[in-house]
């Protein structure tokens, strides 16, 4: 059962990297372009999503969306383990009034709920989708960097790099060539699980305006844009959100398969 979810999960990453990169295979129509007499179509061999209030075809916005939220996401995801592993490095590597404060400082942001955090810096610095990746990355670091410490601490006590200090190898030929090799792998993961969040926060975000706003394809902005219509025309927010489910329950598929192998590695 769980090679056939790894499976369906390979499968779906493959049509939505495919959409990203390139959405005219899939939808070669415009995303934007206005069909006023085909407004709110329900979904049909015509149109396999059904067609919005401006009768725009929901499948091919989705499909050109694709690019945008996973852009969004690995942009979000970057600047958390980015930040992360700086974060985790002078925590896990420095000395111990340097631990015992960026541990602190990490467990203040911690407690602060990561969507909540990103709505906070929004509200200093405004909305828009820049804003909004930055924020989304911001939330997520201290989670990360927790993580990358503890990794830090197993790494730091093993033999092959108490060797490495022996030798003489100065602080960075020894973070580079033998502590984040040796990290590397949960790291990985990491962005995997990552990925997938990230793009759900993002979603959230211009779900309230506060991102992407309509008439972008961008599956956050797509449900704002329908919860008007979703007690009468259902597809304008069912296909958007099953997308968005969709990308987040892969890429938690995928890394958690990933972490099994690493585990049994």
């Amino acid at each position: 059962m769980r090679r056939w979810t790894t499976i369906a999960a390979i499968l779906v990453l493959v049509f939505l990297v495919l959409a990203a990169v390139a959405p005219g295979l899939l939808a070669p129509g415009d995303p934007l372009a206005i069909h006023p007499r085909q407004s709110f179509l329900a979904p049909s061999l015509g149109h396999l999503f059904g067609t919005d209030e401006s009768g725009r075809d929901i499948y091919t916005r989705i499909v050109h969306g694709a690019g945008a939220s996973l852009l969004i996401g690995l942009s979000a995801t970057a600047i958390g383990v980015g930040l992360a592993i700086v974060f985790g490095l002078l925590a896990g590597l420095g000395p111990r009034w340097l631990d015992f404060g960026t541990t602190r400082f990490l467990e203040v942001l911690f407690a602060f709920p990561g969507l909540l955090f990103a709505l906070l810096f929004i509200v200093v610095y405004g909305p828009g989708v820049v804003t909004s990746t930055i924020a989304v990355g911001l939330a997520t670091a201290p989670g990360y960097a927790r993580i990358i410490r503890s990794q830090v601490l197993v790494v730091r006590g093993s033999p092959y790099l108490e060797a490495a200090t022996v030798l003489g190898r100065g602080p960075v030929a020894r973070v580079a060539r033998h502590l984040l090799p040796n990290v590397a792998g949960s790291l990985f993961v990491l962005v995997t699980l990552g990925i997938g969040q990230s793009i759900v926060w993002a979603s959230s975000l211009s779900y309230l305006g506060l991102g992407a706003v309509p008439p972008a394809a961008e599956w956050g902005a797509m449900l704002s844009a329908g919860r008007t219509y979703i007690t009468s025309f259902w597809w304008m927010t069912f296909f958007p959100g099953l997308f968005i489910v969709l990308s987040a329950v892969t890429t938690t598929v995928l890394g958690r398969a990933l972490q099994q192998r690493v585990r049994s590695s």
